[in-house]
């Protein structure tokens, strides 16, 4: 979680940055076997403004792809400009 926290205050530099390890909740789920946890994001950024929900979600995404899906088999993502 700490990873995931860095990889996104590093690339957007946000105002607000929650990140919320729901891995618990998915236990016994078949995705839960590998290990990988399932977070959720709540990101807010000047870097979003003028950005469809979508274009936001793929830069999210895009920022924390290498930790897919090895770290993150699960992501929720909310994420919002100022």
């Amino acid at each position: 979680m700490a990873l995931i926290r860095e990889l996104l205050a590093r690339e957007f530099e946000p105002v607000e940055l929650d990140v919320i390890d729901d891995s618990a909740a998915h236990i016994g789920h078949p995705g839960a076997a590998s290990g990988a946890g399932h977070f959720r994001v709540r990101i807010v950024s000047t870097r979003f403004a003028g950005l469809a929900p979508l274009a936001r979600h793929r830069l999210v995404n895009s920022c924390l792809a290498a930790l897919m899906p090895r770290e993150i088999h699960a992501l929720s993502i909310d994420a919002y400009a100022p």
